[in-house]
């Protein structure tokens, strides 16, 4: 018998990956949204598609066209994407703070996987979500509203950088907050306020020019201005700096989740 047959305690046998955890771990947490999937995905589409009803019905005649895009076509490409965000982060937030509260978060903490295996694991189940709540909400809306896709590249990056940066705000949401109400004040106070004043439903060129440069700090408003110029062809700020300001966004809440995770913050008694 050599060393090597019996390694110290704490070793890991999987390589510098442990890709069968990561990849278990993944599937967990996509089956657990998939097994209420009238809640996590049909609830929210209906209701985006209800948004798109009152604001095409009630406005969609006395609203003339944005910079030559029909108001319809407008708002389509951003309820789409406010669709994906608010999915994406309660994928991952309700995801640790339920396994906190009934206190079955060791089942997370205790495998063989590193804080960075854990972040992909649960990150991508979150952008799963929000990609395939933004597929079908796009497919029920085909009904009503001409849609097309102008820049396939737009959609694609800013629909898997949009749903990331959510599902990486879930995770640091649920890590933070001890109880439901906490959870629900982040949703409240900080992401659907965000979400709204991002251009959603307008164009951010109506806005007063000081509301315009404030508008320049939302990350969201990128997000949403880049989904919208991948299905319209029209952008109200720049796609360059866009993609840029989100990449950049995206690896800097990286590293703050998985150092967080590696402390153990709030998760580890």
């Amino acid at each position: 018998m050599s060393f090597q047959d019996y390694p110290p305690q704490g070793t890991r046998r999987f390589g510098a990956v442990n890709w069968l955890g990561m990849w278990t771990l993944y599937v967990k947490e996509v089956r657990r949204f998939i097994k209420v999937i009238t809640q996590t995905v049909a609830a929210p589409v209906i209701t985006t598609l209800l948004f798109l009803a009152i604001f095409s019905l009630a406005l969609g005649r006395l609203r003339p066209d944005v910079q030559g895009v029909p108001f319809a076509e407008f708002i389509a490409p951003g309820l789409i994407m406010m669709t994906m965000l608010q999915n994406a982060f309660a994928n991952t937030s309700s995801s640790l703070l339920i396994s906190k509260v009934q206190g079955n978060i060791v089942d997370i903490l205790m495998p063989p996987l590193s804080a960075g295996e854990l972040n992909v694991g649960i990150a991508m189940a979150g952008v799963t979500r929000g990609v395939m709540v933004g597929i079908v909400t796009a497919l029920g809306m085909i009904a009503f509203v001409d849609i097309a896709i102008v820049h396939l590249w737009a959609v694609i990056y800013y629909a898997i950088a949009a749903s990331l940066m959510l599902s990486l705000l879930g995770m640091l949401g649920g890590i933070w907050s001890e109880k439901f109400d906490h959870l629900q004040a982040v949703t409240n106070f900080i992401i659907t306020p965000l979400a709204f004043l991002s251009g959603t439903f307008y164009s951010i060129r109506q806005l007063p020019d000081f509301a315009q440069e404030a508008v320049m700090y939302n990350p969201f408003f990128y997000l949403i201005d880049g989904f919208r110029y991948g299905m319209t062809g029209h952008a109200d700020g720049s796609v360059a700096v866009g993609v840029v300001f989100t990449l950049g966004l995206n690896v800097v809440l990286w590293l703050i989740t998985d150092y967080v995770l590696r402390r153990g913050y709030r998760l580890k008694a």
